[in-house]
């Protein structure tokens, strides 16, 4: 088999050229449309002491060396979430970064070690107000475009339609027959009782999955084949214990205000309502670090000042939005690397 020529070979170039000028008038739409909104701009540092902390996201190490010699191990960020938190703990009302995130052990047709994250903040404001944001960018960018489908792998949705709003127990129980929350109390999980369920819904279950494995499993195998299809989906009320970025909803302490959206599909953005308990976060962070610990050998540093920012942030809904999945959806690419000016090179 011949090998595929290079993004930058000129005829492969050419094929590219399109979808990549597509991508920089829907960025600067999105740039106008939320600085219509009086949101402001920031350009968050890519090198931080802290990746973030959730087990399963993996990062790029490297080490700055001062003046002296000293070093000391520094980290890609995986998004800015951290170092945005810091500036509404300083004051900003409303910002957004458009900007590169780095993510290790990730490649594929909707992967990319690196690639570009909207991510934005609005403080005071309920989830609902991002989740509508949500509905608004997708339709920006169709409406740049000028698609009134999209399409992906044999799916389709109106990108203008209200997306339909469907809770994770609501869904579990719909696709699976699972009665999610009957597992939860809490912060605390009953692996026994998810894994029967599961076994019984006929998907495989392993004797060391935790309860977090199973959820996973029962979501790729059973969930997100019927999600964003016809029209976009809010998949909301993730369970506290997947969601360790968010609060937990007013009604119930199992579920948080974390939701996520989809299109054809795919998984466009996940958002939360935003958690501003630090000694909370710490746990949550501890309890992270000591699964990625087990599972992978290595655990990341906690960022002791995103915690001391934390006490003194207020009340806010944040959303983070993948660029380059909104472009491929807008265009019709078939893989994420098409819409990347300068991909990686596969190893």
């Amino acid at each position: 088999m011949t090998a595929a020529s290079p993004w930058w070979t000129p005829h492969v170039h050419a094929d590219r050229r399109p979808l990549l000028l597509a991508r920089n008038r829907i960025a600067a739409r999105l740039r106008a449309h939320l600085a219509a909104q009086d949101f402001v701009e920031v350009d968050p540092a890519a090198l931080q002491v802290s990746p973030g902390n959730e087990a399963h996201l993996h990062a790029f190490a490297t080490e700055q060396v001062g003046p002296d010699t000293a070093r000391r191990p520094l980290y890609l960020h995986t998004s800015p979430e951290l170092a945005c938190k810091k500036l509404l703990a300083a004051g900003e009302p409303r910002l957004f970064a458009l900007g590169h995130v780095f993510r290790n052990r990730e490649r594929g047709a909707l992967h990319h070690p690196e690639f570009t994250m909207l991510e934005w903040y609005r403080a005071g404001a309920p989830v609902a107000a991002v989740m509508a944001d949500c509905a608004d960018v997708l339709a920006l960018a169709a409406e740049t475009t000028g698609i009134t489908r999209v399409a992906f792998r044999g799916a389709e949705a109106d990108p203008f339609a209200e997306p339909e709003r469907v809770t994770v127990a609501e869904a579990f129980f719909r696709h699976s027959g699972i009665d999610l929350l009957a597992t939860v109390a809490g912060a605390e999980t009953d692996r026994e009782a998810l894994a029967a369920a599961a076994t019984e819904a006929g998907i495989r279950t392993a004797a060391d999955d935790t309860w977090s494995d199973v959820f996973s499993r029962v979501l790729v195998e059973r969930i997100e084949p019927n999600l964003g299809i016809g029209r976009p989906t809010l998949l909301t009320e993730y369970p506290t214990a997947e969601a360790a970025l968010a609060r937990p909803t007013a009604h119930d302490p199992r579920v948080a205000e974390r939701f996520e959206l989809y299109v054809c599909r795919v998984e466009l953005a996940n958002g939360f309502g935003e958690l501003t308990d630090p000694a909370e976060q710490r746990r949550r962070f501890e309890a992270e670090m000591a699964e990625k610990a087990r599972v992978y050998g290595e655990r990341y540093p906690i960022d002791e000042d995103f915690l001391a920012a934390l006490a003194v942030m207020p009340d806010a809904s944040g959303c983070a939005l993948g660029f380059d999945r909104l472009v491929m959806l807008a265009t019709g690419a078939p893989r994420i690397d098409a819409v990347i000016w300068t991909p990686v090179a596969e190893p």
